[in-house]
């Protein structure tokens, strides 16, 4: 290999090191600003295929995507001085580039440390002005929405990143509180179950009172019509018996002297003392019941 050779791949290495130093690519997810000597010279650089000045500037890429800021718990305090356990998540994305990079040189970690600071200052503004009750009922989108919008507002002044949302994960008391306030919870509930047990009680002595009441008057009405039939049914026997009687009483005398036998001489024991020749026998001693005297 000649020196003319060897000089000309030297040159040819040269020019594609200053061409690769030369060309740049965004891509559709990035944000990238270029720098000269560390000062921006320009902000927000198009995606696609770029050209700068090689070893001079430089081109910072950044998550154009909408990122996730994941928060640990805060303590915070509600309008009446009660202490919460706040577990919240932010959604950011960079809009301003420009002002993005002065703010953080770059880091994303200087980023997330900036949003953590204003998301728990603005929790504790929402939460600061309002009651317990407020913070934990529906009202809580409606809190997060104006926290997002006044968030966003500072954010994209001062970082350069819009908040897209805000949202609180958990509520939870602290440690040092939850023990006493379940306690209390616990006495309001056992309170309340001894009232409800107790108008339970009142309520089924007032059923069991009407249900004995509705028992005596059916009884009672019970009672009364079974006597009315039974007396109409007597009624309707004596008669029927009388009507029967009537026509024969030598017949009627002797259904009446074989019931007297019949009920005088149930027990083996039964002993009678009686002139045979009484009207007592006078079917035994002739079935015509004709009486000897």
């Amino acid at each position: 290999m000649n020196t003319k050779t060897l000089f000309g791949l030297l040159l040819m290495g040269v020019l594609l090191l200053v061409a690769s130093s030369s060309l740049y690519i965004i891509n559709e997810t990035e944000r990238a600003v270029m720098l000269r000597f560390g000062a921006i010279e320009k902000d927000d650089l198009k995606p696609g295929l770029g050209f700068k000045i090689p070893f001079v500037n430089n081109v910072r890429r950044f998550d154009g995507r909408v990122l996730t800021l994941d928060s640990p718990p805060e303590r915070i305090f509600t309008i009446e001085k009660k202490a919460l356990m706040v577990d919240s998540f932010a959604k950011w994305r960079i809009t301003d580039v420009g002002v993005y990079y002065q703010a953080t040189s770059g880091e994303e970690r200087t980023a997330v440390r900036l949003l953590s600071q204003r998301v728990n200052e603005g929790l504790r503004n929402q939460f600061g002005g309002r009651s317990l009750q407020e913070v934990v009922s529906g009202e809580r989108d409606e809190l997060m929405a104006d926290l997002t919008r006044s968030l966003t507002e500072i954010t994209k002044k001062e970082i350069g990143v819009e908040l897209v949302d805000v949202r609180v994960k958990k509520i939870d008391l602290p440690d040092d509180v939850s023990g006493s306030v379940y306690d209390r919870m616990t006495s309001e509930r056992e309170k309340e179950a001894r009232d409800y047990r107790a108008k339970g009680r009142e309520q089924a002595e007032v059923i069991r009172a009407d249900a004995d009441r509705q028992k005596a008057v059916l009884e009672a009405e019970a009672y009364r019509e079974s006597e009315l039939i039974r007396g109409d049914g007597d009624a309707e026997a004596a008669a029927i018996y009388a009507d029967a009687y009537s026509r024969d009483p030598e017949f009627y005398s002797f259904v009446r002297s074989l019931n007297a036998y019949k009920n005088s001489f149930k027990g083996r024991e039964d002993m009678l003392l009686v002139d045979p020749k009484s009207d007592f026998f006078r079917y035994l001693n002739d079935s015509k019941g004709k009486s000897d005297k």
